[in-house]
């Protein structure tokens, strides 16, 4: 038996961590996460100088920021060579950003699948699959967390956006549910190398704006949720960093939902 504490198990100090789309909504509160908990944080944002803001407020040091922009696949290669170059290894990576459009199910054209596939699927593998690689160099273990959503496992309810300003994408839906089940796909491969790869899946999380603007959406959706109120960032932080790190070293595979039980009924 393993005499290893459960603090102990949680440090990521010596690690190196991507964390893709890091200064939005949730994945600023993830990044802190890692940060916290001793990686060494690489923020990745298209807007330089947010990834910049954000690097220096984590906690710790080493932290660097490199503009990179997931849509824009064949710019991966030299991504991580800039990483590597930066600080010296990857073992975790965080396929987080999202660049999607956000039509109508009545209106949604081939161009909002292609575009939603290309960052949210083909663009997670890709990177994910160069990471491995790196991975699979060096010998070591490593962790891979795709973020996915409660919506790439079940439906909305319409009934929650009739006659509001907002809606529940089909394209967002689908390329959720595709990142979900990838996840299995390379996590099955990639275990020999003692590679694992989960997935995350938010639940409602909106952003403060949303909750401002639309009361009455929300209340809503809170009537979904058993916990009976919405999500804060700060509620995936101990998802994220279980996932991350050896106190989730018999975890892969999986897709763990955060969602206040929206998908429990």
């Amino acid at each position: 038996m393993s005499n290893r504490s459960v603090l102990d198990l949680f440090d990521l100090s010596g690690k190196v961590a991507i964390i893709t789309g890091a200064c939005g909504w949730l994945g600023s509160a993830m990044s802190h996460a890692l940060a916290e908990v001793g990686a060494t944080v690489v923020v990745t944002s298209r807007e330089r100088h947010k990834a910049t803001e954000l690097a220096k407020c984590l906690p710790g040091d080493g932290h660097c920021a490199i503009e990179f922009s997931q849509g824009e696949s064949e710019s991966i290669p030299d991504f991580l060579e800039a990483v590597i170059k930066k600080v010296g290894q990857i073992d975790i990576l965080i396929n987080n950003a999202y660049g999607g459009t956000a039509p109508d199910i009545d209106e949604a054209t081939a161009e909002d699948f292609n575009q939603a596939y290309h960052v949210g699927v083909t663009s997670y593998f890709l990177l994910a699959r160069d990471v491995a690689k790196h991975l699979q160099q060096r010998q070591m273990a490593g962790s891979i967390i795709n973020i996915a959503s409660m919506y790439g496992v079940v439906a909305s309810y319409p009934s929650a956006y009739e006659n509001l300003p907002i809606n529940s994408p089909p394209n967002y839906h689908a390329l959720k549910g595709g990142v979900v089940h990838l996840t299995r796909h390379l996590a099955a491969y990639w275990a020999q190398d003692n590679i694992r790869v989960n997935a995350i899946s938010p639940g409602p999380f909106p952003k403060p704006t949303v909750s401002q603007q639309l009361p009455g959406f929300i209340a809503k959706l809170e009537e979904k949720v058993p916990l009976g109120r919405m999500g804060r960032p700060e509620e995936l932080k101990g998802a994220v960093v279980l996932l991350a790190s050896e106190a989730g070293s018999y975890i892969t595979g999986q897709n763990l939902i955060v969602d206040g039980g929206w998908t429990a009924w």
